[in-house]
């Protein structure tokens, strides 16, 4: 049998992986400014991120759901359905 690939974007992604891939493309400040939480705009880092967005489930579905439409605006990614 061959395995179907998953149709959702967030799987075999990590929460890592996610914000890495926010951060290059948008940089601290824009992230900021489209997800208003501290820990983007207030002395930021990868790690201090992913502890409050692993506690934070409204916080972790906003930075999801950015994602999601950052690939969906991708030609790239698009193409792949």
């Amino acid at each position: 049998m061959t395995a179907h690939p998953s149709k959702d974007p967030l799987h075999g992604v990590t929460l890592e992986q996610l914000l890495n891939s926010l951060v290059e493309h948008y940089g601290w400040s824009g992230l900021a400014e489209r997800i208003r939480i501290n820990c983007f705009s207030s002395d930021p880092s990868i790690k201090s991120s992913l502890k409050f967005l692993r506690r934070t489930p409204w916080a972790r579905k906003q930075v999801e759901d950015l994602y999601i439409s950052t690939l969906s605006d991708n030609p790239w990614y698009r193409g792949k359905d």
